[in-house]
C-alpha cells in the first residue's frame, strides 16, 4: 500500500499540523465540527449562504483535505503514516460524500473532491484492516445529525 515513510513525510505532517493550528482555520474546523451535518445541497445553502462566514469556513476545511489528500494520491505523502494520525480527513467526507455527487453534476465537474474521496475510501479500508467495524461506528457518530437542542428548564416564580 505505501512506500517507507521518511523524515519528509513527517516534516509534512507537523507542516499541516501547525497550519490546521491557525486560528482562523481552528475556527473553522470547530464550525464544521459543531455545526455541518447537511445531506443535500439546499441544507448547505441554508446553513451557510455564499458570502457568509460559515460559508468561508465550510470552503477552508474541504479545500484543506482536498489539498492534503492531492498530495497522498501524488505519491508526495505517505498514505499509512498520515493514517496514523490523520483521522479529520474521514470525518470531513462523512460530512460532504451525500453533497458531492450532486455538485459534481450541477457544476460539470468529475473530479470535485476525488482526492478527498479517494484517500478517504484508503483511510477506510486501513481501518478495516487493522480495526475492523470501527469505521461503522465512527461513520455513525459524525453522520448522526445533532440532537435538537433541550428547552431551558423554566424558572419559578414566587
Amino acid at each position: 500500500m505505501s512506500r517507507t515513510a521518511t523524515y519528509e513525510d513527517a516534516n509534512l505532517i507537523l507542516r499541516l499540523y501547525e497550519m490546521r493550528r491557525e486560528d482562523r482555520m481552528r475556527a473553522a474546523r470547530a464550525w464544521f465540527v459543531a455545526s455541518c451535518h447537511v445531506r443535500s445541497p439546499e441544507e448547505l445553502l441554508a446553513l451557510a449562504p455564499p458570502g457568509s462566514e460559515a460559508n468561508a469556513s465550510f470552503r477552508m476545511v474541504t479545500s484543506y483535505w482536498e489539498m492534503v489528500a492531492s498530495f497522498i494520491t501524488r505519491g508526495v505523502l505517505d498514505p499509512e503514516l498520515f493514517f496514523q494520525s490523520g483521522q479529520e480527513i474521514v470525518l470531513v467526507w462523512e460530512r460532504i460524500k451525500d453533497l458531492v455527487p450532486i455538485s459534481r453534476a450541477n457544476n460539470k465537474g468529475p473530479h470535485l473532491f476525488r482526492n478527498l474521496e479517494t484517500v478517504a475510501n484508503d483511510f477506510i479500508a486501513y481501518w478495516e484492516a487493522h480495526s475492523p467495524g470501527f469505521y461503522k461506528c465512527f461513520s455513525e457518530r459524525v453522520r448522526t445529525l445533532p440532537l435538537p437542542k433541550p428547552e431551558p428548564a423554566p424558572t419559578e416564580t414566587a
